[in-house]
């Protein structure tokens, strides 16, 4: 169990994504959990008003296997293959982040002000940043894991300008946004 519980090292977890995708490949699929949402939608008839969501979504159910999986999975990781870790960031990250409000830096797993919270604040935040995720996943043609994982291993060159891009936004927020939010 103790294997379990700490973090895998990039040399094992590394080569089982790139074993999973190497299969992907070679089985024609594309590995992505945002097409998912479209493939939900067609499945619920919305291909019926919409030409977006009016395509053969039955030939996706694999990928909506691997969605339930990742639900159960990260549920049963969380709750009973889990010991409380809290994750190992800097004490310069624990000193910025307490100096933004955030006290539960370096003490819990996720920020307690903005998930034990529900105030309006939060509310908007976590509603605002949903939005724009979604948004954004439509608008760059898929999701980071999509793109980064799936379109690097078939080397698509508009996956890997939209990594770029996912980069650069992450700075963007990281260093200008963020800081004025809080």
């Amino acid at each position: 169990m103790d294997m379990i519980y700490q973090a895998w090292p990039w040399y094992v977890g590394g080569p089982i994504v790139a074993l999973l995708m190497i299969l992907l490949i070679l089985l024609g699929k594309s590995f992505g959990v945002s097409s998912n949402f479209r493939t939900m939608c067609s499945a619920l008839g919305a291909g019926k008003n919409c030409e977006f969501f009016d395509f053969n979504w039955k030939a996706q159910r694999w990928n909506l296997l691997v969605l339930v999986g990742a639900m159960i999975g990260g549920f049963i990781a969380a709750h009973y293959l889990s010991n409380d870790q809290i994750p190992a960031i800097s004490s310069q990250t624990i000193t910025d982040l307490n100096a933004l409000g955030f006290e539960s830096a370096g003490k819990a797993y996720a920020p307690t002000e903005l998930f034990d919270v529900w105030n309006f604040k939060n509310f908007t935040l976590l509603l605002i940043g949903g939005i724009l995720a979604g948004f954004g996943t439509r608008y760059a043609g898929g999701c980071t894991s999509g793109h980064a994982i799936s379109g690097l291993s078939d080397l698509q060159l508009p996956s890997l300008i939209a990594v770029v891009g996912f980069f650069i936004g992450g700075l963007i927020m990281s260093f200008l946004i963020y800081p004025l939010i809080f």
